[in-house]
């Protein structure tokens, strides 16, 4: 609908011209318009900032789609995302990194948890995590800073070799894992980095693993390129 109305407005002349302003091609405008990719937040700033677009509207909590005088106090960079919500149900819960060894545990007290918010992203469906990635082990597919949504994985439920998890032990990181089977069962799990010229894979036993989160996609300030 914005998209549209921007046209009808004549502030754009087609996709070429707003994949120009969010710094883009038009390959990935048209998946975000059939919903197969999410718009980053600098294009999301972008949208607000430029064309005048209600940040407010955009999350589902005003029914107005311009601002009438430019006012830009809604710009989203990614530190303000646990002050936003992206919809009207609240799904997913933002953890703190250094919170989440303790999160959802049974023997957790209100207080351990005190420090999480939640909010939403349209078309994500569930009882999900967030958690901001920390370092350089992950890039070029995960950036420091960049924001990962989780599914927690249950005990006993089937992993998926060379997908990205976030694992729980002594310490917490994002990694691709490779299951590691003796006589049949799952013995260890080999967590791979993607920079992997720096970072050298490693093996940790299952009984040194507290959660497992599986990655379902990344919030990013970055521009996709």
């Amino acid at each position: 609908m914005i998209y549209e109305a921007l046209e009808q407005k004549n502030l754009i002349k087609g996709k070429s011209d707003i994949a120009n302003e969010l710094g883009t091609y038009n390959h990935i405008i048209n998946s975000i318009l059939k919903g197969e990719r999410n718009i980053t937040i600098d294009q999301l700033n972008t949208l607000f900032d430029k064309y005048m677009v209600n940040a407010n509207y955009v999350f589902g909590i005003s029914d107005q789609m311009f601002t009438e005088n430019g006012n830009v106090e809604h710009r989203l960079p990614i530190r303000d995302l646990s002050e936003r919500n992206f919809g009207t149900i609240p799904n997913i819960t933002l953890v703190p990194h250094k919170a989440l060894a303790g999160y959802g545990l049974p023997n957790a007290t209100s207080e351990d948890n005190d420090d999480v918010t939640k909010f939403s992203v349209p078309g994500l469906q569930g009882d999900l995590l967030a958690v901001e990635i920390s370092g350089d082990s992950m890039m070029p597919t995960l950036t420091n800073g960049d924001i990962v949504i989780c599914d927690p994985v249950k005990r006993g439920e089937s992993l998926n070799d060379n997908h990205i998890y976030v694992i729980v032990s002594e310490t917490v990181v994002a990694k691709r894992i490779q299951q590691i089977k003796e006589n049949g069962h799952l013995a260890r799990l080999r967590l791979i980095s993607d920079n992997h010229t720096l970072y050298q894979p490693y093996e940790l036993e299952l009984e040194e693993i507290i959660q497992l989160h599986k990655v379902k996609c990344r919030l990013t300030s970055y521009g996709i390129s």
